[in-house]
């Protein structure tokens, strides 16, 4: 039972420490991550590398702004592979969890500010 117990706040720890609840998208990250968690860990690596092409495809500065919930869908499904690799790849898993973090660090301001003006 204390084996089961202390599994399961390892694993709250570690996704709440992933997520900053003062990051004032974390609403939407947290949304994001609940809806595309499963969906993500069925990726393979294909599916992945065609994520994160379109990902930086539509980051350049001729295409159009990707909205708020666009640009989280896409930090937040990286992010949730980061962590499928992870799992799957014990060694890397410290590699793995900073590589999510960061993902999920990502902030839609500093997208903005990145954009080219327009005049």
């Amino acid at each position: 039972m204390k084996k089961i117990l202390a599994l399961f706040a390892f694993f709250f720890f570690a996704f709440a420490s992933a997520q900053d609840p003062k990051d004032p998208d974390f609403d939407v990250k947290d949304r994001l991550y609940k809806k595309y968690k499963n969906e993500v860990r069925s990726y393979d690596r294909k599916d992945f590398d065609d994520l994160m092409m379109a990902f930086f495809e539509k980051q350049s500065e001729e295409s159009p702004t990707l909205t708020k919930e666009e640009y989280y869908t896409y930090t937040v499904k990286i992010a949730i592979y980061s962590e499928k690799y992870g799992l799957l790849y014990k060694k890397e898993k410290e590699v793995a969890q900073k590589t999510k973090n960061e993902w999920l660090a990502r902030m839609y301001s500093d997208y903005m500010a990145s954009r080219p003006k327009k005049d």
